[in-house]
């Protein structure tokens, strides 16, 4: 996938695909939308799927089993209610996962954060908030910058763009006062 990266990545072509953002239902699309935008602006080449661990679980294990020679270096799985999506994926890779719990149903996601963390020793799901997307793109950066400098430094500028807008609002907030 190539795309032209936005925000902290601007003018970088995005590099080839190394993450793979999949979830369980469409409908999940919105709130999954956010890990492509972030990834997106920090040049992380990246593919989106939709693969259900109950409705498709032969899919969803081939995509987990070949992840890593399409060179994919992590996955991020969301799903709501029994969200066993990232834990499929866990088990059938030994690429990091992050699960991203989405907020659906009677309980708000809260069976879905369960679901994502509670995983059996040995095949560790890294978990973020519910509807957390962002955070897990932010998470499957840091992952990819451990052996790649330049996401490294597009993430460095990027917590430095977060904080300088923080300093202006402070700014802005000092005027009103």
């Amino acid at each position: 996938m190539q795309e032209t990266a936005t925000g902290a990545g601007r003018d970088q072509a995005v590099s080839r695909v190394r993450v793979g953002v999949v979830m369980g239902s469409q409908s999940d699309l919105a709130k999954m939308s956010k890990a492509r935008e972030a990834l997106s602006e920090l040049g992380i080449g990246h593919e989106v799927r939709v693969i259900s661990a109950h409705r498709t679980p032969e899919e969803a294990a081939a995509y987990a089993r070949g992840a890593g020679e399409r060179g994919l270096c992590v996955i991020i799985a969301g799903a709501g209610g029994a969200a066993h999506l990232a834990g499929v994926m866990a088990a059938y890779t030994v690429l990091p996962v992050i699960g991203v719990p989405i907020a659906s149903g009677a309980l708000g996601g809260f069976d879905a954060l369960c679901a994502t963390v509670m995983m059996p020793s040995g095949v560790p799901v890294a978990t973020v908030a519910i509807d957390g997307a962002a955070n897990a793109a932010i998470l499957a950066a840091q992952i990819i910058a451990l052996s790649d400098p330049e996401v490294r430094e597009r993430l460095t500028q990027y917590r430095r763009s977060m904080a300088e807008k923080v300093r202006q609002a402070d700014a802005q907030v000092q005027t009103l006062a």
